[in-house]
């Protein structure tokens, strides 16, 4: 579990990424983090793994403060940064030095997902492809077993058949006991995987919701004329007129767009804020 009590972060008091910010992210979850280049969503893991400290607030990850950094706290969480770093090792070599940090690694899971992921073993990491190397240490990750995984932007790099397999294979791995926080500003990566979104816009968390309650509070589909609809809180141009989020008066059913609800929540941050405050 990660709790955040009324936290703040900035490189200076007077530049805040965000402020004040609260919040509980539970177990057996995917968690999808968006925001806006600058916004603060690398910031916000750092301050979860503990390589960044908070300005204001408590953090909380699995009972640990993470600013402590403490072993225990270090074994079960791994944290997989946008830009890495690999030395010029074989991957039976990676496994030999940086498994043993970690109790609940799993070689065999490991080699399955690497075989999943159609990566060549023998080769030097160094020898790999940004894409490659993106794959090997989802792949250690995954198989740390670890109980909350992090990733940032952890897509780049991967062409689209790669980021089929990346979902698949993430949300494969999903345990009722783990729980993953993945940061992208590529919305429609993290389609069909994430089970809760949280969107960072203007220091807050604009949006920290599961889908099913998404999908409850909020419509999304296609309009041929918006005209003056007071339900439509956002809406963009389509073939078939508009496409457009509206609050759910009628309680209908519809797929979450990802993409169209993180440009809402950017666009019309309080009107999204007024809709989750309303009571069901």
């Amino acid at each position: 579990m990660i709790r955040f009590d009324h936290v703040s972060f900035g490189y200076s008091k007077q530049n805040l990424l965000f402020e004040n910010l609260s919040m509980e992210l539970l177990p057996g979850q995917i968690y999808g983090l968006l925001g806006k280049n600058g916004a603060g969503k690398s910031s916000l893991l750092r301050t979860m793994a503990g390589l960044l400290f908070p300005l204001g607030g408590d953090i909380s990850v699995n009972g640990h403060k993470p600013e402590d950094r403490q072993p225990a706290f270090l074994q079960d969480i791994f944290f997989i940064p946008e830009e890495i770093y690999l030395p010029a090792v074989t991957i039976d070599r990676y496994i030999a030095t940086y498994a043993p940090f970690y109790p609940g690694f799993d070689e065999r899971q490991f080699h399955f997902y690497i075989n999943n992921f159609d990566i060549p073993q023998k080769n030097k990491l160094t020898g790999m492809s940004y894409g490659q190397k993106k794959k090997v240490l989802t792949a250690f990750a995954l198989a740390t077993n670890t109980k909350v995984l992090l990733m940032d932007e952890p897509t780049n790099g991967l062409d689209i058949p790669s980021k089929s397999q990346f979902r698949r294979i993430v949300s494969s791995a999903l345990t009722p006991d783990r729980l993953f926080v993945i940061s992208t500003h590529q919305v429609r990566d993290l389609d069909n995987l994430i089970d809760s979104i949280l969107i960072l816009e203007n220091s807050e968390l604009v949006v920290q919701h599961s889908l099913t309650v998404v999908a409850e509070r909020l419509h999304f589909g296609n309009q041929v004329d918006i005209g003056d609809d007071e339900l439509v809180i956002y809406s963009e141009p389509s073939l078939r007129g508009y496409k457009v989020i509206a609050e759910n008066a009628q309680c209908e059913e519809s797929r979450v767009d990802l993409e169209q609800l993180f440009n809402a929540a950017v666009l019309n941050p309080n009107r999204i804020k007024d809709v989750f405050r309303q009571q069901v």
